[in-house]
């Protein structure tokens, strides 16, 4: 079965309208980008959103506190990273939420931690230097 995340929502529009056409999943992101969003407006988004759409939390090396109060304030139902996260990190924050832990691939090497890592998935994205994910850019699936 697919399913389907939007990624990078800012305004409720934009939610609704992605939730209407059948998204599974709306991702918010926390981190530096041009698509960052404030906890109190992801807040004020999620607030009126369907029940069943999954909310997930973008970050990217945040301290763990930060993760978690942002996570519950929110309403989040799953928490993605996408920076140097260690195992442990991402355990803690699993025995609450689910967790996708994103690596950037610059070859085969950049798998070789994946089995270090208890998490509910795993997010594969093209390594491209100074962007720590979502650079719409393919690798060799090979």
């Amino acid at each position: 079965m697919t399913r389907v995340k939007i990624c990078g929502i800012t305004n409720l529009e934009d939610a609704q309208r992605a939730a209407e056409l059948g998204a599974d999943a709306l991702g918010f992101i926390f981190a530096p980008s041009p698509r960052q969003v404030s906890p109190q407006r992801a807040k004020e988004i999620i607030d009126l959103l369907p029940p069943f759409l999954t909310k997930v939390g973008v970050f990217v090396n945040e301290e763990l506190n930060t993760v978690a109060r942002t996570m519950s304030y929110c309403g989040l139902d799953v928490v993605q990273l996408h920076g140097e996260e260690t195992p442990d990190y991402c355990h803690k924050l699993g025995e609450r939420w689910r967790v996708i832990k994103g690596f950037r691939v610059k070859g085969r090497d950049s798998l070789l931690p994946l089995p270090d890592y208890e998490v509910s998935a795993y997010l594969l994205d093209t390594y491209v230097k100074g962007i720590a994910g979502g650079t719409g850019k393919t690798f060799n699936w090979e």
